[in-house]
Order: C-alpha cells, then sequence, then structure tokens
C-alpha cells in the first residue's frame, strides 16, 4: 500500500456545525481584514476624523472591536486545530503512517499560502498556521488536562511578555520592525507614500514591492504582537476539542455549554465593551493593559458565539444560520484567498483603485456583499462539487493521486 493510500473524507462523515463555524469565522475575517484592503487603517487618526464619513466610522470603529476584532481569527484558528486532530486520528485509524501525512498536508498548506502572502497578500495567516500545524503531534500523547494547561500557558504568555517588555522597556521585535523598514526603503516606500502606495500602483510589479516589504512587516506584526503563542495556544485548545469529538457530542454536553455560553456572555461582553473603549481612545492604560483587555475578552467572546451556535443548532438545526455559513464554510481555503483576490481587484491600483475612496463604514458594507456573492458562489459550487477549488487541490496534493471532484 502506498504510504499516502487513505481516503479523504466523506460526505456523511462531515459534521454541519463545523462548517457552519467555519463559515461565521469567515463572515468575521473578512470584516477584519477588508479595511486594509480599503487602506483605511493605513491613514491617520487625523485623516480619519477629516473623513465625511467619520462620524458613523467612529461608531462603526468600536463596534469592530467590540464584536470582532480578534473574535474570528480565534475562531478560526481553533477550528485549525480541530481539523487538524481530525486529520491525524483519522490516519492513524486506518494504519497509515499519520505523522508523514499529516506534515505532507501541512507542507503543501504551507506552500499556498506563501504564494498567498507573497504575491497576493502580505496579511497571511495560513503561513503560521502551517508552520505551527506541524508543531501540533508532539503534543498528541498529552492527556486532556495537559493539553487544556499548555493552551492555558501558551494563551497567557503574551499577557506575560508585553508586561516585562514595558516594564523593562523592551522590544523584542526591534531587529524586524528594522528588517522591514530597511526591505521598504530598497524599493522606494515610506511613511510619506506608504498608505497610497498599493492604490497608486498600477502594474504587478509595483505591487509586488510593497508585497516584498509586507512580507517582512507580517513577520514583525507576528513578534510584536505575540501572535505565535496566541494562535498555538489555540491550536492545542481545539486539538483537545477535536479529540475528544466534542462537535459530535453536543447533545451530551448541553448543559456545559448552556454554562459556558452564560458566563461567556457576561464575561465576554462586558470586557469587549472596555476592550474597544481602550482600543480606540489610543491604549490610555498602556499596551500590556491593552493585552491584558484583549486576552479576558477575545476568548470568552468567541467561545459566546461558538456555543450560541452550537446551543442553536442543537434546537433548531434547520436553522437559516446553518444554511447561510453551512457551504461557505466547506470552501474555507478557497474562500479566504479568494476575499484577498476580491479585495486586491477592488482597491488596489491594478483593479479598480478604490482604495482610500471609502469610509469605514462603506468598506463593511462592501465586505458584506463580498461575502453574499461569496455564499452565493459556495452554494452554486458545492451543489455538484465534493470539495471547494482549493480544497480539491489541496486534498490531490496530499494524496498524491487525481480525485473526482464531482458528486
Amino acid at each position: 500500500m502506498n504510504k499516502y493510500d487513505i481516503k479523504p473524507t466523506t460526505e456523511k462523515q462531515r459534521f454541519i456545525i463545523l462548517d457552519a463555524l467555519r463559515g461565521f469565522a469567515l463572515f468575521t475575517i473578512i470584516l477584519a481584514n477588508f479595511p486594509e484592503f480599503g487602506l483605511w487603517t493605513f491613514l491617520s487618526s487625523e485623516t480619519h476624523q477629516a473623513m465625511p464619513t467619520a462620524a458613523v466610522d467612529s461608531i462603526t470603529r468600536y463596534m469592530q472591536y467590540f464584536l470582532i476584532d480578534g473574535k474570528g481569527y480565534t475562531i478560526f484558528s481553533l477550528l485549525f486545530g480541530c481539523g487538524f486532530s481530525i486529520i491525524l486520528e483519522h490516519a492513524f485509524q486506518r494504519g497509515a503512517s499519520g505523522i508523514s501525512l499529516f506534515y505532507r498536508r501541512m507542507t503543501i498548506l504551507l506552500l499556498i499560502a506563501l504564494c498567498h502572502l507573497l504575491f497576493v497578500w502580505s496579511g497571511d495567516i495560513l503561513c503560521l498556521y502551517a508552520v505551527l500545524g506541524m508543531i501540533l503531534p508532539l503534543f498528541h500523547k498529552l492527556s486532556n488536562k495537559g493539553l487544556l494547561w499548555s493552551a492555558g500557558v501558551l494563551l497567557f504568555i503574551p499577557v506575560a511578555l508585553d508586561f516585562v517588555q514595558q516594564l523593562f522597556g523592551l522590544s523584542f521585535s526591534a531587529p524586524l520592525w528594522d528588517a522591514w523598514w530597511a526591505t521598504a526603503a530598497r524599493v522606494g516606500i515610506n511613511e510619506g507614500n506608504f498608505a497610497t502606495w498599493l492604490r497608486d500602483a498600477d502594474s504587478y510589479s509595483a505591487m509586488f514591492q510593497f508585497l516584498m516589504q509586507g512580507a517582512v512587516e507580517r513577520m514583525w506584526e507576528f513578534v510584536d504582537g505575540n501572535r505565535v503563542f496566541k494562535v498555538f495556544g489555540l491550536f492545542v485548545l481545539g486539538y483537545a476539542i477535536g479529540r475528544n469529538r466534542l462537535y459530535a457530542r453536543l447533545e451530551e454536553f448541553r448543559p456545559q455549554m448552556l454554562c459556558i455560553c452564560k458566563w461567556s456572555s457576561l464575561i465576554g461582553i462586558s470586557t469587549s465593551l472596555l476592550y474597544a473603549w481602550h482600543a480606540v481612545s489610543g491604549h490610555p492604560w498602556g499596551t500590556a493593559m491593552h493585552s491584558m483587555l484583549y486576552f479576558i475578552s477575545v476568548v470568552p467572546m468567541a467561545f459566546f458565539y461558538i456555543t450560541a451556535i452550537c446551543l442553536l443548532y442543537l434546537n433548531r438545526p434547520e436553522h437559516i444560520t446553518f444554511c447561510i455559513f453551512a457551504k461557505p464554510g466547506r470552501m474555507a481555503l478557497t474562500n479566504y484567498i479568494s476575499q484577498s483576490v476580491i479585495g486586491v481587484t477592488i482597491y488596489y491600483g491594478i483593479g479598480f483603485s478604490l482604495g482610500l475612496t471609502q469610509g469605514l463604514y462603506q468598506i463593511e458594507l462592501t465586505a458584506i456583499a463580498v461575502f453574499a456573492l461569496q455564499i452565493l458562489f459556495s452554494w452554486l459550487w458545492m451543489e455538484g462539487m465534493k470539495y471547494g477549488p482549493l480544497e480539491w487541490v489541496w486534498r490531490m496534493m496530499t494524496y498524491g493521486r487525481w480525485l473526482n471532484p464531482k458528486k
């Protein structure tokens, strides 16, 4: 038997709740990312205040911090960890080399992510997912308690690091900051033209120059925001959820989910309101306190979303929520990357060059319209296909053979 002679997950083995949660995460991610594509986040606060949409934008920004910021990628990361556990468990059950198959899959994901990072959008998160995913099998033998403790420690490390840096005046990301601006300077990018470069770039070569320095900037963001620990902590937590098949035992854990939903809503909503105020006010209590507010608001709020959706599924599995989000969630990789392609097309100079022409609320309305189109495309595509386009390529490269994409 070929060491990759393993069948992919079948239609009957899928769980709609996981697809719906992925779809919901994709919706929050496009709302979080499109202000980057629209170049609104590149502008100064003074420029924001001078825009004709400033009043509505300020409310939109607060609501974005309150409801969206960090929550979507938290859910997305948890689901990736859960998905990784399913891949490993299935491989082990079928008698193949689960580790080698897993690493093959992660390597291919890394290649796809690098293409996305270097040639489409420098805000990619999949590179980090693929690299950290390769570490996850090391946690395979930990007990459930060990996984939970590991996840908790990993999620708290960013808070500790930020307090240490603020207390001692350190910056662990300073070398990458210098490398970023040195790379930008080599192609003529500076603070004066940074915000307008992508809008004015009327050729792909000019856009590619920005992407090159953007890749270094992304590495700085990962270190400066302690993203490695945050994502891996969520991976480990998602791995524990997946290994125990909690997504398939929702009814069994209904009482626990009700309790989590209740307390996470109380904690998440109250702390997210405070976090949003602190963010829009320019971090008056310092970056370390902002990191603490992020920690105690984002994770509870994400679990409120997750448990609320799961409880809704138990009570009303035919609810329109699952009709809307499940199909896009089945094509999560395709939809995530296509959001970037569409954003580039709408806002950058090589496309319609609408960057810097919309206020924040207008950008978010555009993002909602784009996601509506993704829902429609996902429904039409999945009517006749087993996999999304990129999911199909990823699977074929993983299993090393042709897979018929049609139902």
